[in-house]
């Protein structure tokens, strides 16, 4: 509720502004233009040898190339010293900022497997990391994402999530891993006041909710449509969308298409509660850091910092440095850019 309180001073028109033309690029991160991999490889390989590690080298390193340039020092590393990079690096470094470096050095495929991997992995299963890397990916990325699952751990990813969840929730995952969702920005009014129609009789026309027709819509239709739908919806019912959905379901499912709904509207400001939330009360929660920071590095950072400051009126690097120390911290702001 408390997310879209932020947001409705800053969408009152029929249709919110789609991030994805406004600008070209909302990164932090920019490709070195004087890179050369051979020479990032020694540098590293020299930082790993220095007595104690010298992680600022390796900060500096890593944080300042695009992934595509982290691929070709790793190649070049493996080349030059016939070792490999992330494994060399794993025995030098710990805890949180070995963590980051490490994500660094995956492909953004082999990141989100790897985290939807350690989210299903042991006695508990978290939830809110599933929604969050399922219903937030592009179909191709969702499609890269099971083939370096498939080529990491030697199984389909669907396999896993049918292990590790069930009911609505395990459903509406597996709908999100087909990566069929509709991508095209045209919407279709006659289709949302349909859709919108639907969802009302599904959930507050009713007694006891249909969640079918609210996975079936919510995972199938474009994230500009689904904005339409919300608009139509509030003709409809009696609540906005988002309040329906938090007063017709409960749990996982919920968590799941309230991802779905919040992202559609603004992922940058969905992102933004991520990481608020991540670092709010006791305790950080620094897994949920480092993959929204290293995964949006490159796609909608700027705009998910912009965010920040605007629903909780401190810049997320001030966040940063009051939640987190030393190497960890440092890689971090870094991976934010320029204030």
């Amino acid at each position: 509720m408390a997310f879209f309180q932020k947001l409705i001073k800053k969408f009152t028109d029929d249709k919110p502004k789609d991030d994805r033309s406004a600008q070209p690029y909302f990164g932090t991160i920019k490709p070195d233009p004087n890179f050369n991999a051979s020479r990032d490889a020694a540098a590293l390989q020299k930082a790993i040898e220095t007595k104690g590690v010298d992680e600022n080298a390796i900060t500096e390193i890593l944080a300042r190339r695009t992934n595509a340039q982290r691929q070709e020092i790793k190649a070049a590393y493996e080349r030059d010293t016939g070792k490999n990079l992330p494994n060399t690096l794993k025995s030098a470094l710990k805890s949180s900022y070995e963590d980051v470096v490490l994500a660094l050095l995956m492909t953004p495929a082999q990141f989100d497997a790897h985290e939807l991997r350690q989210a299903m992995k042991g006695l508990t299963t978290k939830e809110k990391v599933l929604c969050e890397i399922l219903g937030t990916r592009s179909n191709q990325e969702i499609r890269l994402i099971k083939t370096a699952f498939k080529e990491a751990y030697g199984e389909e990813l669907e396999h896993d999530i049918k292990g590790d969840t069930s009911g609505d929730f395990k459903t509406a995952l597996l709908a999100l891993c087909k990566a069929t969702r509709s991508e095209d920005s045209n919407i279709d009014d006659g289709l949302a006041k349909s859709d919108a129609k639907a969802l009302f009789e599904a959930g507050e026309k009713k007694l006891g909710t249909v969640s079918s027709v609210f996975i079936d819509i919510l995972t199938s239709r474009s994230e500009a449509q689904l904005c339409k739908i919300f608009k139509q919806y509030e003709k409809v019912g009696t609540q906005g969308l988002n309040n329906a959905i938090e007063h017709e379901l409960s749990g996982d499912i919920e968590d799941c298409l309230m991802t779905l709904v919040k992202a559609a509207w603004n992922k940058p400001a969905y992102f933004a509660e991520r990481l608020h939330l991540a670092m709010k009360g006791i305790g950080t929660n620094c897994n949920t850091l480092t993959r929204i920071l290293v995964s949006r590095s490159e796609k909608d950072l700027l705009k998910i910092k912009q965010e920040y400051k605007r629903m909780y009126g401190k810049t997320l690097q001030e966040a940063i440095l009051a939640e987190t120390k030393g190497d960890y911290e440092k890689i971090l702001l870094l991976l934010c850019g320029e204030n």
